[in-house]
């Protein structure tokens, strides 16, 4: 479990709000990554870890539990089409840079999952943390945010194209996807610039 610890050092040192950034999506073969900016004053909730170590189910209680009690919740999202414009990693940086836009209130510190973003970095002091999701609760807090509201996302792109069943793979490259690319081509939401999408 991803613990306060890092987060209580720096509420000691005299910060009010620490905010904990990450970001999901950037492997699959089609629809959007999303970014998400989780700010706290306090540690208030237990048992944060990695949203990809959790059942769906806890996922969303946990999401529900961070929106209650954090002091400000930020997303943002690049969509496929700036991901193939820009590559997944610039795309992922833009999407970090909504969320910082769309926080309420702003933190004083904000710690990063492996990125140093220069787009945040020039907002606010940050540390890029490797495998933060995994270490900062407040890191694991974004990415449980992040992964609801991204699988909510392909659940609903999944009513428009129900036979590439992103309701269960959320667009990530599964045998089932590749078949579907081969049967049905690509969709207005896919990656062209990723590997196997277009040569499907």
């Amino acid at each position: 479990m991803a613990d306060w610890e890092r987060e209580t050092v720096l509420w000691q040192s005299g910060r009010i709000l620490v905010g904990g950034c990450d970001e999901v999506g950037r492997g699959p073969l089609a629809g959007p990554v999303v970014a998400a900016i989780a700010v706290f004053d306090s540690p208030c909730l237990d048992n944060l870890a990695d949203s990809k170590e959790l059942s769906p189910k806890r996922r969303l209680e946990l999401s529900r539990a961070i929106l209650g009690r954090a002091a400000a919740v930020g997303i943002g999202l690049a969509d496929n089409e700036t991901i193939d414009s820009v590559n997944i990693l610039n795309a992922t940086k833009l999407a970090m840079g909504q969320a910082w836009r769309n926080l309420r209130l702003k933190p004083d510190y904000l710690l990063v999952d492996a990125l140093e973003p220069e787009v945040l970095a020039a907002q606010v002091p940050l540390e890029g943390i490797i495998k933060g999701d995994s270490l900062s609760a407040a890191i694991a807090a974004a990415s449980i945010v992040a992964k609801v509201y991204r699988d909510r996302l392909m659940a609903w792109y999944h009513l428009a194209y129900p036979q590439y069943n992103f309701l269960h793979n959320k667009g990530y490259p599964t045998r089932e996807h590749f078949l579907a690319l081969r049967r049905y081509g690509v969709t207005p939401l896919h990656r062209l610039s990723f590997r196997g999408v277009v040569n499907e």
